[in-house]
């Protein structure tokens, strides 16, 4: 017998079917209607109703009845259309994870054991660890400074957003960019529609400065992946992969050093 769906789940896929139709790419709704499913189902309402779906557009897979209607390559997504205005969007699959046969570049790691003991979250001890150890900088080859993380604003035509940490930065050249920045656990995936936000925000904030999206994951203890991303035809695609091991400075052999001596 199938599990009784969550709470979650079951507004989401009330709200779905709701405007469902065989052939639908796009299903608009509006924060109103988790109201008028709870009303309808007979739950009750949870006090932080953006939880609900942010649930859905970035940790947790749909409930299975919305991913039966999905075409083969196709998936459905959740994007902010407006203040209070969501659709639920017919996209290609795109799945970005590390590529595992990519050589890690050694970097000597300079996290603080307080920061390593105490953080509290994959998220945080990731993000601290990018910072400490200026591995922005390093991929980027430019000046980077940590602007302000989990940023919460509201971006025209998308509705309310959080950027996981923004930088801003200047190059050789005097050239200054803006930097927004997901942080991703090992089980996590690359979102289109959080990278789209993220250029979106910094298109409206920030129109003076240079847009670069990146991406920090763990792949295991202190291996990093970092990517630089873009959005095309409503997939993320990699502009640039590297991967950074965090080791003690002992462990950075001279063969090490006169390997990347050699690399362009």
């Amino acid at each position: 017998m199938a599990k009784p769906l969550n709470r979650y789940s079951a507004l989401v896929e009330k709200i779905f079917f709701d405007k469902y139709r065989k052939g639908a790419v796009n299903l608009g709704f509006e924060r109103i209607d988790l109201e008028t499913a709870a009303e309808k189902l007979k739950l009750k309402l949870p006090k932080n109703l953006g939880d609900i779906l942010y649930s859905f557009r970035y940790r947790a897979a749909m409930p299975q009845t919305i991913l039966d209607t999905q075409p083969r390559g196709k998936e459905w997504i959740i994007e902010g259309s407006g203040r209070g205005q969501y659709s639920f969007k017919l996209v290609g699959i795109n799945r970005i994870l590390p590529n595992a046969e990519l050589a890690a570049i050694k970097v000597p790691d300079a996290t603080p054991e307080i920061i390593s003991a105490y953080a509290l979250s994959d998220e945080q001890a990731l993000l601290a660890k990018v910072r400490y150890n200026r591995l922005i900088d390093i991929f980027l080859g430019i000046a980077t400074y940590s602007l302000q993380n989990h940023l919460r604003t509201s971006v025209a035509g998308v509705g309310q957003i959080e950027i996981d940490e923004v930088y801003v930065a200047i190059d050789r050249n005097g050239r200054q960019y803006i930097l927004p920045v997901q942080a991703k656990g090992g089980n996590d995936k690359l979102s289109v529609v959080q990278t789209k936000q993220d250029i979106a925000c910094c298109a409206e904030k920030f129109p003076q400065l240079i847009c670069r999206a990146l991406s920090a994951q763990f792949m295991a203890d202190n291996l990093i992946a970092i990517f630089e991303l873009t959005v095309q035809d409503d997939q993320v695609k990699i502009l640039e992969e590297k991967h950074y091991k965090l080791v003690p400075s002992n462990e950075i052999t001279a063969a090490d050093l006169d390997t990347y001596s050699r690399r362009t």
